[in-house]
């Protein structure tokens, strides 16, 4: 500063100021840099403390000897303060240096003044006062509340003013720091005159190791700093900002010139008002910005430098940094580290926040931070960019940036760099206010939603919060600073640089991630594993969410995946630099890039490594959870999730919602909802939240697939085939089911079903997209094949293996059916509301009620039984109750067989009852209509057009013919007219209603109240062995209505043909047919016949019981020709075929029939001779 140049007064000692001194000076002010001109007044500030030093000290060496004859003669403390001076601070400069020379002797000290007496009497305790230095900083560093002359306050600023204008205390300098000087190569290459010196040993007093000359050369600093218009040309640069940002005035005696550290601090904050783009801001001259910036750099390692600070933060630094010594930036970093503690004064954090914001804007405004990472800054390159400007080369950003961009590259960074940029990382996330882009940008978005939560971190959650959406809109400007700020702060690699996170997340890192170590990047990974668990707590949920929310839209901020993924992305997905970026491809595009090579097959080729697919599994299955987290989804389906989800508020309701509507959905969205379903097919564990509810059902049974590292929809098919285990809980069956409805949208969402069967669908049924028209379209084709006996089949061995799967999980729930459902939705609603879905039960619901159901819903109905009786293994309530005695009776029956294998072994002992009615369910359904069963279909197949051609015109198609085909082919039976195949079925049939009534429709529908009558006890009994159809058949004259009364009496008529059919009958003769009929072969009435002929042989004794029971029988028969006369030739000959008097009857029609014969033939010899008669009379 020339605050000597314009010293005309005659100094008041007679120490002759250099006359180069003014003309340097001036020279430095106009044309060197701020890091120059500063040199010269640290240069005559050494000198000033060795002066004030030595008088304490006695001046024991030679430099202190040197130092004394200057001191004899010190600089005249009453020079003019130079131009802008008023008057009247002339007259007091005047008379104060009056009062020094009366005073001039080699022990001059500033207690002798006048002046400062009282001032030092008041203030500075006594022991201090032959001390200069010490009085020189007990007057400067005064409180603000007390004040001290005007005269007094003059006297140490021209005092401390002239001392910095002498240029003989560089050599004094040179003495002190001999050793210093030749241990540091860069400041012993200065020249020697110019004041460089001691700059360069500022610059470097960090490095300084010798006590004496480190302490000489920060206790110069620490005079400089307490009055701006000491440092050399600062005055000149920053004279026009400071009058324009009313900084205080540069003129001696308007403002207590002891308080001018107030303005570097009214500049600093002028500055940083200007980086935050705040209306109506000045614009700082950039002179004035370096100037300013210098200053801040250099008062870095001692708070005592920075005049405003310290005095704001004194009694702070008491209270918190008692024991912290000053020096090397530790008492800032400690007041740091408390600043938003309770008891920080507001005066004190205020002026920390600044000291801040300009480290933000030039990190060597930190002096821990510039000396740690010095090194490696140089190592790495992080202050060469010719492409960037000086300005932005220092911000504290693009340092952190540059570092934290070779530690993820496996570069070494030292510990102690690491440290310091830690602390930084988690300042810049604990203060919004410190990054002017999130101030200038987020103004609004604070004022409405986050006002009043700046400390610790709040303010920056919040401002992620309303970033997510979950308030309002944003503005993309905020967002992008809010994510800027994220990549620069790195809370990814260390959970603990986020304060907000720290705090609410204490106590679910104790107890759930306890095991990781302390700021491993795991943590975070842990807290999203047990996000929505009990562990969980609800604060940590929300600041968890809000920061995964911008780490999920750079794949860079997630340390573990960048390690793993940065040579797949390089290659794959043509990525550059940690903190480079790309148009081509944005950072938020990277990680969709990399999902879609991790499901890659081999065939496919270019597919991630096995470490990167492991991490990129982790995220998939971590962020699946909330679709805020996946940021393509979220922005293709914003509005989709606006139109169709906006009520779905709970976890993970939101991707089902989309799922569920997945064909109302715009294109984009339906696309990427599409893709996100495909790989959930293939990776079911992407679904965190039903991994967590199917737990217990995974552990027990599907733990072997679930520890694959491969999954390819091994587990969700797991979990579908024990869906109704006992272990099943409702979350888990709902998650899987929902599954299900969804894979049933697009074939593609069932993995292994693409997989098989990708090929037969391109060929056999393109452009089909429903899997249930994708698997009704190949079961047609194989179907088709199969009955037509097809040389090939057209559908691959492993499609159809998988076909099978399908079509059997497809059968246990009817909503996995949609055509059959929308079909019958309102019939549920009406018949089966109280049912649950699952298991097939709404399904066997609407078949025991298939008489009440609406026409459209009865022929699917009818059409779905069809198919299962063709194929008892789409059965899926048979296969479940019989599971068991299928595996006992049937383990060598094809699966198309299975039914009838069942039936076969249903009155086995060994039959489980539940199995055993199960059966006789498919029975009576079977019995409805011919066509519910293959095997008599195939059997009758001539049969039935033939006799019952009448029936079937009746009937519709799709409708159960009720029965009456098979009652039409009974009859046939008994007159014995049908094919050997189909008389077999028939004889089955039979044998089988003989036995329960129910079997029989038509008898059923026709003696409904007949049964409920007559026969109730019968009809409750639990096991049926023909006694309701004894029972009819005894009460037949009490039958009253015609249709139920000939049901019975073709009963009787179909118990002649067979005894088989008559279990009563059969059961009571058993013995006697085994004694008397052994040799005759059971059907066509023959064991009946032969029962009937023993009856009237009085040689043979029949058993009581059966003689009985034939005898029933025979007036029951007599009864029934009686009311139910034969109605053609054919029953009229079956009548007497299986009457008991057939030899009475035969032998009574053969007389007949001779008799006729002999009538015949003696009429016709009589005719024959008349005509012969008249024959020759004519010839007369």
């Amino acid at each position: 500063m020339n605050n000597s140049k314009g010293n005309s007064s005659t100094p008041l000692f007679p120490v002759p100021i250099s006359p180069s001194v003014p003309e340097r000076l001036s020279w430095l002010s106009g044309s060197v840099k701020m890091a120059d001109c500063i040199r010269v007044p640290l240069i005559l500030l050494v000198m000033c403390i060795f002066s004030l030093a030595h008088q304490v000290q006695g001046g024991e060496n030679n430099g202190v000897g040197r130092l004394s004859v200057i001191g004899d003669n010190p600089a005249n403390p009453a020079a003019g303060p130079g131009p802008g001076a008023n008057q009247g601070a002339a007259e007091r400069n005047q008379a104060a240096g009056a009062s020094l020379s009366r005073r001039r002797s080699t022990g001059w000290k500033l207690s002798d003044e006048a002046v400062c007496r009282e001032d030092l009497t008041r203030r500075c305790p006594k022991h201090s006062w032959n001390n200069n230095l010490a009085v020189l900083e007990c007057l400067q560093d005064k409180k603000e509340e007390s004040e001290i002359a005007a005269d007094c306050n003059h006297l140490l600023w021209n005092y401390k003013l002239n001392l910095t204008t002498d240029p003989k205390f560089e050599s004094v300098a040179v003495e002190v720091c001999k050793t210093t000087i030749s241990e540091i190569k860069e400041c012993a290459a200065e020249e020697l005159g110019k004041g460089y010196l001691v700059s360069c040993l500022v610059d470097n007093r960090g490095n300084i190791t010798d006590y004496q000359c480190n302490q000489y050369i920060t206790k110069m600093a620490s005079i400089i700093y307490s009055d701006f218009r000491l440092i050399c040309g600062f005055m000149d640069k920053c004279r026009e900002d400071i009058n324009t940002l009313h900084c205080g005035s540069i003129s001696t005696g308007e403002k207590d010139v002891h308080s001018q550290g107030e303005v570097i601090a009214c500049l600093e904050k002028g500055l940083v008002r200007e980086a935050e783009e705040q209306p109506g801001v000045h614009r700082i001259r950039d002179d004035c910005k370096k100037a300013i910036m210098r200053v801040a750099e250099l008062s870095s390692d001692d708070f005592h430098l920075d005049r405003y600070l310290y005095l704001a933060c004194r009694d702070d630094r008491e209270r918190f940094c008692e024991n912290t010594a000053a020096g090397e930036g530790r008492v800032y970093k400690c007041l740091f580290n408390h600043k938003f503690e309770d008891a920080m004064s507001e005066r004190c954090r205020e002026a920390l926040t600044t000291r801040q914001k300009l480290i933000a804007q030039d990190y060597k405004v930190s002096y821990s931070l510039a000396k740690a990472c010095k090194s490696d800054l140089r190592k790495y390159r992080c202050n060469v960019d010719a492409n960037m400007p000086r300005a932005k080369e220092t911000r504290l950003s693009y340092l952190l940036l540059c570092l934290e961009a070779a530690v993820h590259r496996g570069r070494v960074v030292s510990g102690e760099c690491q440290g310091e940029m830690m602390d930084y990382r988690r300042m810049l996330m604990e203060d919004f206010s410190l990054s002017p882009e999130i101030v200038l940008h987020c103004r609004s978005e604070i004022e409405n939603h986050c006002s009043g939560l700046h400390r610790k971190g709040r303010t920056l959650h919040c401002l992620m919060r309303v970033g997510r959406g979950d308030m309002e809109a944003i503005e993309p400007t905020c967002q992008k600073a809010l994510k800027d700020l994220v990549q620069e702060a790195d809370p990814g690699a260390d959970y603990r640089i986020d304060r907000a996170l720290n705090e609410a997340c204490e106590s679910v890192i104790q107890t759930a991630c306890k095991h990781i170590r302390n700021g491993d990047p795991m943590i975070l990974s842990c807290l999203m594993e047990h996000l929505y668990t009990e562990k969980m707590v609800e604060d940590c949920e929300h600041r968890l969410l809000e920061l995964q929310y911008f780490i999920a839209r750079d794949w860079k901020l997630d340390p573990i995946l960048y390690k793993k993924c940065q040579g797949d992305a390089a290659r794959l997905c043509h990525t550059h630099g940690w903190n480079e970026t790309s148009e081509l491809m944005p950072a938020g595009a990277v990680f969709s890039c990399l999902y879609r090579h991790a499901y890659r097959s081999v065939e496919q080729g270019r597919r991630l490594s096995r470490d990167c697919k492991v991490e990129v599994q982790r995220i998939l299955h971590q962020r699946a959870i909330d679709v805020k987290l996946d940021p393509e989804l979220q922005r293709r389906c914003m509005a989709d999730l606006g139109k169709w989800c906006s009520e779905k508020s709970e976890t993970g309701q939101e991707l089902e919602c989309l799922q569920d509507h997945l064909e109302d959905l715009v294109s984009d969205c339906r696309d990427v909802v599409g893709n996100l379903t495909e790989l959930e097919s293939e990776d079911i564990q992407i679904e965190a939240l039903l991994m967590r509810a199917c737990e217990p059902v995974i552990q027990s049974y599907c733990h072997e697939v679930a520890d694959n590292q491969i999954d390819s929809g091994d587990l969700m098919e797991c979990l579908i085939q024990n869906k109704h285990q006992k272990e099943m809980n409702e979350k888990c069956a709902v998650g899987v089911t929902h599954f299900q409805l969804v894979q049933i949208k697009d074939f593609r969402f069932s993995y292994k079903f693409k997989t098989a069967c990708k090929e037969d669908v391109l060929k056999l049924c393109p452009n089909i997209k429903k899997k249930v028209d994708v698997v009704i379209c190949l079961s047609t084709t194989v179907r088709n094949d199969t009955l037509q006996d097809a040389k090939e089949q057209r559908v691959s061995v492993k499609c159809r293996k998988q076909l099978r799967v399908e079509e059997v999980e497809m059968s246990e729930d009817i909503r996995l059916e949609p055509e059959l459902y929308d079909s019958c939705k309102q019939d549920i609603n009406r018949l089966c509301q109280n049912v649950a879905f699952g298991n097939a039960q709404v399904v066997e619901c609407l078949k025991e009620n298939k008489r009440q159901l609406s026409s459209r819903c009865h022929q699917k109905i009818f059409k779905l039984q069809e198919v299962e009786m063709v194929d008892p293994e789409l059965d899926y309530q048979l296969m479940r109750v019989c599971k068991h005695m299928i595996r006992r009776f049937c383990t060598e029956s094809e699966g198309k067989n299975v039914l009838q294998c069942l039936k076969q072994n249903k009155n086995s002992e060994l039959m489980d009852p539940k199995c055993k009615q199960m059966i006789t369910k498919r029975q009576i359904t079977q019995n409805t209509d011919y066509r519910l069963n293959p095997v008599l279909k195939k059997a009758c197949k001539a049969d039935i057009p033939k006799f019952c051609q009448s029936v079937l015109n009746k009937g519709a198609t799709d409708t159960e013919l009720e029965g009456q085909v098979i009652s039409c082919l009974k009859l046939k039976y008994a007159d014995q007219r049908l094919s050997p195949d189909c008389e077999d079925q028939i004889r089955v049939i039979l044998q089988e209603s003989a036995l329960d009534y129910r079997l029989d429709p038509q008898l059923q529908i026709h003696c409904t109240q007949e049964i409920s009558s007559l026969c109730p006890e019968e009809a409750a009994a639990q096991e049926q062995t023909g006694q309701v159809e004894e029972c009819l058949k005894i009460n037949l004259l009490k039958i009253k209505q015609e249709a139920c009364k000939k049901e019975v009496l073709n009963m009787l008529k179909e118990s002649k043909a067979d005894i088989f059919v008559d279990p009563v009958l059969h059961t009571a003769c058993a013995l006697d047919i085994k004694h008397h009929c052994a040799a005759i072969p059971p059907g066509r009435g023959r064991q009946m016949s032969c029962l009937m002929e023993a009856l009237q042989d009085k040689r043979v004794r029949l058993q009581p019981e059966c003689k009985k029971r034939l005898q029933d029988r025979i007036d029951m028969w007599s009864y029934a020709a009686k009311v139910a006369p034969a109605e053609g030739f054919s029953d009229l000959a079956m009548q007497v075929m299986t009457s008991p008097s057939k030899n009475y009857i035969l032998t009574v029609i053969g007389v007949g029939v001779a008799l006729l014969f002999l009538v015949g033939m003696f009429c016709g010899r009589f005719t024959k001779r008349v005509t012969q008669e008249l024959k020759d009379s004519e010839a007369f």
